[in-house]
């Protein structure tokens, strides 16, 4: 069964594209949708989706973590994917599917979503590059811990409840300059946690229907309810998010020969000749 067969409405209602219009692509917010019971979206669905996936592409573990932990600090839960996303509801673990759009369906499904879309981000940030999609499953009480991302993400809750804990992006307080430079020189996402970040949160919560748009790099960590939930993420890429990456992987480097470079603006039209230094110095490999 295709997208096409099962999407005959618009998921994202008039009223969310302008709430997104007044938010993108600096501000976390609430938004809408009517994707509800979607086929492709079933748990025995899922299970089989993360069955027919390369390992590296479904990450899964225990769902009670402490917010911030080293990722080398995750146990395993002793299951499968196919066993975790099946038993869900028990085993009290927490599992993501990533690059869906690698599988014909979902990637017609993901393409439909970010078209509805589109009209309101290409104005601001230019061609929507590399759509990707991910699904989390997770168990009653699992938390995703503290971590950012390198995309613009739309994340649409189908089941069960989460809170969405987020900070604002680029500000060191939450996650200082040489964390952006750690991650964009290939480390892990998770970041450093402190108690004293919790007054700051903003938090959005979740349920069915509802969906969370979250800027590029803006830390955040996720607490599940008290019922398993599914959740879609949808996401792209923009050259401005290619600029951002590039302006900290620069500094990156000239951290290395002992400078200590400033955080990159949040616009990187403005780091232009750092980012452009960086491209071709990637061309004539003169870093790695």
């Amino acid at each position: 069964m295709t997208a096409q067969q099962t999407i005959d409405q618009p998921v994202f209602p008039a009223e969310t594209l302008a709430r997104m219009t007044a938010l993108y692509p600096a501000e976390a917010g609430l938004l809408h949708h009517r994707l509800r019971d979607h086929p492709l979206l079933s748990l025995e669905a899922l299970a089989a989706l993360g069955e027919s996936l390369p390992e590296e592409r479904v990450e899964y573990n225990p769902g009670e973590l402490p917010i911030g932990i080293k990722p080398e600090d995750i146990p395993a839960n002793g299951l499968t994917i196919g066993e975790t996303i099946r038993t869900i509801d028990t085993n009290r673990s927490w599992a993501v599917l990533k690059n869906i759009e690698t599988m014909p369906d979902y990637r017609a499904l993901l393409m439909d979503l970010l078209g509805e879309i589109e009209p309101v981000v290409a104005p601001r940030t230019g061609a929507m590059l590399t759509p990707q999609g991910f699904v989390f499953i997770s168990s009653p009480g699992s938390i995703t811990p503290f971590h950012f991302d390198p995309e613009h993400n739309i994340l649409l809750q189908l089941r069960g409840h989460k809170m969405m804990n987020v900070w604002p992006a680029g500000d060191e307080r939450f996650a200082h300059r040489r964390e952006h430079e750690r991650y964009h020189m290939g480390g892990h996402r998770n970041l450093p946690w402190e108690d004293s970040f919790r007054e700051r949160a903003q938090q959005v919560p979740l349920g069915p229907g509802d969906a969370v748009l979250m800027p590029v790099m803006a830390p955040h960590f996720v607490t599940n309810g008290d019922a398993p939930s599914i959740s879609l993420s949808i996401t792209w890429r923009s050259e401005w998010s290619y600029r951002e990456s590039e302006a900290h992987a620069a500094n990156a480097a000239l951290r290395r020969i002992g400078l200590d470079p400033a955080m990159p603006p949040r616009w990187p039209s403005y780091a232009w000749a750092k980012t452009v230094g960086w491209r071709v110095a990637r061309k004539l490999k003169l870093v790695s």
